[in-house]
């Protein structure tokens, strides 16, 4: 018996955060890994792969609702299973 998980596709969008739109609760079911340009980053809390970037935390700033700052990097950016 072949017993491979089967995965939802990934989104051309993602975002880890319950009260955006873009967020999808049956991929996070499983280990989501972002890469940037060749390299893996963990702090990503949302994707475009069309765009090309990511949203990554800034520092310890928070905005006035106590959420943190988030900088836009841009680049080659791939979505995979871990």
């Amino acid at each position: 018996m072949n017993d491979t998980p089967t995965f939802p596709p990934l989104p051309d969008r993602l975002s880890v955060d319950p009260r955006s739109p873009y967020y999808n609760a049956a991929v996070f079911e499983h280990e989501v890994g972002i890469k940037l340009n060749d390299k893996e980053r963990l702090e990503v809390e949302e994707y475009c792969l069309s765009e090309g970037w990511i949203l990554v935390p800034g520092g310890k700033a928070l905005d006035r609702k106590g959420h943190p700052l988030m900088v836009r990097v841009k680049g080659k950016v791939e979505a995979f299973y871990r």
